[in-house]
């Protein structure tokens, strides 16, 4: 495993925990394979080092001092859509893996975790965030009668109704809007949304794709077609 790791050249991770042990052997081994680390033991100063300095990436424990984690993470979401976040939490209950997820998470990892994992996740996200995500990207897109800005998760249908997205529903939403009517494969959905084409990856596609039609029911123009052996298609018209 080992040997597919390679750090991303000038990548700086925000590491916040409070356990100074695990903070600094975290810390250690990922400037061993190349990033450069700012290390924080409470939420408000990670959150201030936040609006005054450039990150890549933010490893985030969710027991913290001042400010916790998911609220943490909330502010950092409202300043940075596209920055990967990675929680790091010794709880493992379900409501809380998917309270973090809601946020605009990209991972959850409960302790004790393999830091050998941690830092080829790092890799993976930080490789997406800087290929998947360009700098400058269309937020607004009109589908029929739905309005979808990404930006503020909004989906609306005629003016009227509205639907609060999650991040990751977002994330999926806006990449069959450009690539509307086309076959997409799986693997290439979930390279480009979740970084990764692994089968809990590939399970939580499968519910993502459900959500989607759900809100987009109400008009039958737009379909999400299942291509057998293949993928999707989102069609319009």
């Amino acid at each position: 495993m080992n040997s597919h790791i390679e750090a991303i050249p000038g990548a700086r991770i925000m590491l916040v925990e409070d356990d100074m042990n695990l903070s600094y052997v975290t810390k250690d081994n990922l400037e061993k394979h190349g990033f450069k680390v700012s290390a924080f033991d409470d939420g408000e100063s990670a959150l201030e080092a936040f609006a005054n300095e450039a990150f890549d990436l933010c490893i985030l424990d969710v027991m913290l001092p001042k400010l916790d984690g998911f609220s943490l993470a909330k502010s950092i979401r409202n300043k940075n859509d596209n920055i990967p976040i990675i929680f790091l939490t010794a709880k493992s209950l379900k409501e809380d893996k998917i309270a973090g997820l809601k946020l605009g998470a990209d991972d959850y990892m409960t302790k004790p975790f393999s830091i050998e994992e941690l830092i080829l996740k790092a890799e993976i996200f930080l490789r997406r965030s800087r290929v998947g995500h360009p700098p400058l990207q269309k937020n607004i897109f009109n589908l029929v009668a739905y309005t979808f800005d990404f930006h503020e998760l909004l989906l609306q249908y005629k003016n009227e109704e509205v639907e609060n997205l999650t991040q990751k529903e977002a994330e999926l939403l806006r990449y069959f809007c450009q690539n509307l009517n086309k076959a997409l494969k799986r693997e290439d959905i979930l390279n480009a949304v979740w970084g990764d084409d692994d089968y809990f990856a590939g399970r939580s596609l499968d519910v993502f794709i459900s959500r989607l039609r759900k809100y987009l029911s109400k008009d039958k123009s737009i379909r999400i077609e299942n291509i057998h052996s293949h993928g999707f298609r989102m069609e319009v018209g």
